[in-house]
């Protein structure tokens, strides 16, 4: 991973630096943020109401601090990958402070990508920088390069896996040419979604049964908080 380019990204300026395997960096979470809060409801213009158990869901889950330009600069690293639509993946990393998750990495790594699919390569690239700066694998972000907003099966596959390893986890889905919705933050529902998945043995594109009670499989997350003092590290491994 020597010389890979690594960029340390906040609101006000971009460095750039090519260093060794390990990524330094020190960013306590700031002090008296302005913040902006996801819901439910605004995620979704007001087209969607969270139910009862979405809500006491909620509560069990630890806020999730995101930087306010993380969509922004993921995106634009994804550029090239979205003119040629293809899609293009990252992981997200955090650290835990004070029973709150704050994101401070984006590491988009080598992968391969078709126009609905990425999968990515030299996973242990991944851990090694996770495990070097002790950050939790807090959720990853995708584009969805010519298609809507919404977490397809294979999607959902790959959510079950992250979720299952940190309930907080998260999916974020970019989806630049989507006129009623841009992006979205999601996770499968529990117990519902995450029990669905757990016993779907398909792969590829297949359909999901719903939930017989009713409620989605995956669901709308309102525990984000937007902070735009929150600094953001890339590492692009491509």
């Amino acid at each position: 991973m020597a010389g890979e380019i690594c960029c340390q990204i906040d609101v006000h300026s971009v460095t750039k630096s090519f260093p060794s395997p390990g990524i330094s960096f020190s960013q306590p979470p700031p002090h008296q943020p302005e913040i902006s809060r996801i819901s439910v409801t605004n995620a979704l213009d007001g087209q969607l109401n969270s139910s009862s158990n979405e809500q006491a869901a909620c509560k069990r889950l630890k806020d999730i601090h995101m930087p306010g330009r993380l969509m922004e600069d993921f995106l634009n690293a994804a550029s090239d990958n979205t003119n040629k639509n293809l899609e293009t993946c990252g992981v997200l990393g955090a650290f835990l402070k004070g029973g709150t998750f704050y994101v401070t990495t984006l590491i988009i790594p080598k992968q391969e990508a078709t126009s609905n699919s990425c999968q990515a390569l030299n996973e242990e690239e991944i851990y090694a920088i996770q495990n070097e700066e002790s950050l939790f694998p807090i959720g990853w972000i995708h584009t969805h390069p010519s298609q809507s907003c919404f977490m397809s099966s294979i999607d959902l596959h790959t959510q079950y896996t992250y979720q299952g390893d940190g309930t907080e986890a998260v999916g974020i889905v970019m989806a630049p040419t989507d006129q009623s919705r841009k992006y979205g933050i999601f996770r499968l529902s529990e117990p519902d979604g995450m029990s669905i998945l757990k016993e779907c043995q398909e792969r590829g594109f297949h359909p999901h049964t719903e939930p017989v009670n009713g409620n989605p499989i995956y669901e709308d997350c309102s525990n984000i908080i937007f902070n735009p003092n929150l600094r953001l590290q890339i590492c692009d491994l491509r």
